[in-house]
């Protein structure tokens, strides 16, 4: 690859007001205005600071500057550029919309979570979001440490994490999500809560497994649902959450003294091989070569008070441990498995319920992108302002997915990443003339053009008349 022109007779000029670098936001925020986020911000949040004036606009303005990749309330200043104001009207100065969310209370969070999931629901009526919700869908929780460093943080303190598969103290904010998925759809989010540093994973797991719950109801998910959790919601309160409202739990389970005790009653027979890493298919046999087997026994846990007494089923796991010392007649020293318990009342067969726990991992592909995009930072000093922009990182990432969705195949699965690689971060020159039209020239020979061009007929629909 060589330069057409020597270095000394090339130039560069930033005057072009007519031209924008996120072309792909025109669509994204017209979804958002179809599925009405600046009505609900109007109907549901009400801020008595009178910094909190034009919520709706603030509101969309931070949403946008997510979706176009900003991390930090500095980085929303990413909108103020070319022709932007001529696209969008409304768009704020970081300064304003910093000082917006840290005239938040507690209570305006809550009702920005509200207005979360009902844009939740609204994104799943406008566009192919959940395919197969009506038959079965898989609502997963988690929790996770986000490392702050600046002494001021209010909130922060010291939490568990995990680092290449140790336990380690860091000092940050908790950050509690859910997710919603089907087999054939990338999960979104169904809600958020930030906490305390050093909030225990499962604190205030009852109410937020039954917002998530409902917000999963709305979104569509009308067939069999699947709460996915790991150890840290194995515990009374969650799950009776989902008892109550007919949902079903698949939790791994502690492995307390009397799990071990139920783990020990398995008889040798009731192991089967399982299709795991490294197995192998035996044709003949007809069966996996592997060092997995699963089994299940009836089990009843939080038996020491007879109100939260759940009887269900105890599928377990065992590896072989890859010990040398782990050998014949020293079990006892040397233990020859690993044991992962689970447990749960899912109405399928042992195979398919062991398999579809160990699906929960992909609430950490959600995980990932929020960590990639928007929650990068925990931007603010106040603890609100973080509550609220963790909120706000949720409903950029369904406005995303979403718009992969009408995309197509491939982006309907993608990673916020490769979303606004794709078809976000768009560079394009605005033309306006006759009867208020506009349009965008975008590069030729674009190679997503065709994806781009199916999010834009689909939120323009009917296309626009042409100008004459």
């Amino acid at each position: 690859m060589r330069f057409f022109h020597a270095a000394a007779k090339t130039h560069a000029s930033f005057d072009d007001e007519h031209l924008v670098a996120y072309a792909g936001l025109e669509p994204v925020m017209r979804l958002a205005e179809r599925c009405g986020l600046a009505v609900l911000a109007g109907e549901h949040v009400a801020i008595a600071d009178r910094l909190g004036v034009n919520a709706p606009a603030k509101l969309a303005s931070i949403v946008a500057g997510m979706a176009c990749g900003a991390d930090s309330i500095d980085d929303l200043d990413m909108l103020r550029h070319g022709g932007m104001d001529r696209l969008l009207d409304g768009i704020r100065a970081p300064s304003t919309l910093g000082s917006f969310l840290r005239c938040l209370s507690w209570g305006n969070v809550r009702q920005i979570e509200k207005v979360s999931r009902m844009l939740l629901a609204r994104l799943g009526t406008h566009t192919p979001l959940l395919p197969g919700a009506d038959v079965l869908a898989f609502l997963d929780l988690d929790s996770m440490q986000r490392r702050t460093y600046g002494y001021a943080k209010q909130g922060s303190g010291f939490g568990h994490t995990k680092i290449q598969g140790k336990s380690v103290l860091i000092r940050g904010l908790n950050v509690l999500v859910s997710t919603l998925s089907t087999v054939l759809a990338a999960p979104v989010v169904t809600g958020t809560r930030l906490r305390g540093g050093s909030a225990a994973s499962a604190r205030g797991a009852e109410s937020f497994v039954a917002e998530s719950i409902s917000a999963s109801r709305a979104a569509g998910a009308s067939g069999i649902l699947v709460m996915r959790g790991d150890s840290a919601f194995y515990a009374a309160a969650p799950i009776n959450a989902c008892r109550r409202s007919g949902t079903r739990f698949s939790v791994t389970a502690k492995m307390d003294p009397k799990v071990k005790t139920a783990i020990a009653g398995i008889p040798e027979s009731a192991w089967v091989a399982i299709e795991y890493p490294d197995a192998v298919f035996d044709e003949q046999a007809g069966c996996w070569v592997s060092d997995a087997e699963i089994a299940e026994i009836g089990y009843t846990a939080f038996a020491s008070k007879k109100t939260n007494a759940v009887t269900a089923r105890l599928i377990v796991r065992r590896v072989k441990r890859l010990n040398p010392r782990a050998g014949l007649g020293q079990d006892e020293i040397f233990p020859l498995h690993r044991y992962h318990a689970i447990f749960t009342d899912s109405p399928f067969d042992l195979v398919q319920a062991e398999q579809q726990h160990r699906d929960h991992a992909i609430i950490e592909q959600v995980n990932a992108d929020l960590i990639d995009g928007p929650l990068a930072h925990l931007p603010s000093g106040n603890f609100n302002a973080n509550a609220a922009w963790l909120t706000l990182a949720a409903i950029a990432h369904n406005l995303l997915r979403a718009t992969g969705c009408l995309a197509g195949a491939f982006h309907a699965r993608a990673r916020g990443a490769t979303l606004r690689r794709h078809l976000i971060i768009v560079p394009a020159r605005l033309a306006r003339h006759g009867r208020g039209h506009i349009t965008f020239h975008l590069p030729g020979h674009w190679r997503r053009q065709r994806a781009w061009m199916n999010i834009f007929d689909a939120v323009h629909h009917p296309p626009p008349t042409q100008a004459v």
